[in-house]
């Protein structure tokens, strides 16, 4: 994940692309599923999320990635961009396997370029997550329930994700 951070700092915002996604996912589960680094072509069922049919998961997710793009100059907090990414992607649920994963990946991977930098620490974003998952899905169940209202909401996913950030920065 390291090099694919680099890449995104030295390329711009405009290396946050499918590709990307393609790759922090097939990294993600290299270990565990043989289907990695594409979108799935197939119904999923995660808990009681039905997410999109697969047959909407590529448009949803370029414009998943536009409102990224459209909003990185208009947004400056480091983390609210992050937590969209982080629900967006859980919501879609993209791949077969390893949606969580990626979408932390995805996740760390703005939060690096909004830093402009790798960023140092004992323990990054991702690794607090798993540590703790318990506030991570009540953001997630959150945001989902604001969705669901009809608004948009990610205060709480991006409150949670600067409490972990400033964890991993003052232990750097």
């Amino acid at each position: 994940m390291t090099n694919c951070i680099e890449i995104g700092l030295s390329k711009g915002i405009e290396a946050f692309d499918k590709y990307t996604l393609w790759w922090l996912n097939s990294a993600a589960i290299s270990n565990i599923a043989q289907f990695g680094g594409r979108y799935r072509e197939q119904p999923i069922y995660v808990g009681n999320h039905i997410p999109p049919h697969y047959n909407h998961v590529p448009d949803l997710m370029d414009q998943f990635l536009s409102v990224v793009h459209e909003n990185w100059n208009l947004i400056d907090g480091p983390t609210e961009l992050a937590a969209y990414a982080l629900w967006r992607m859980n919501w879609i649920h993209p791949f077969v396997e390893g949606n969580g994963r990626t979408a932390r990946a995805a996740c760390y991977y703005l939060i690096c370029m909004r830093q402009g930098k790798l960023l140092g620490g004992e323990k990054t974003v991702p690794e607090r997550i798993r540590e703790n998952r318990i506030p991570y899905y009540q953001a997630l169940k959150e945001a989902d329930q604001n969705w669901a209202a009809g608004h948009f909401d990610v205060s709480a996913l991006a409150e949670y994700l600067q409490d972990l950030l400033k964890a991993q920065i003052r232990d750097s």
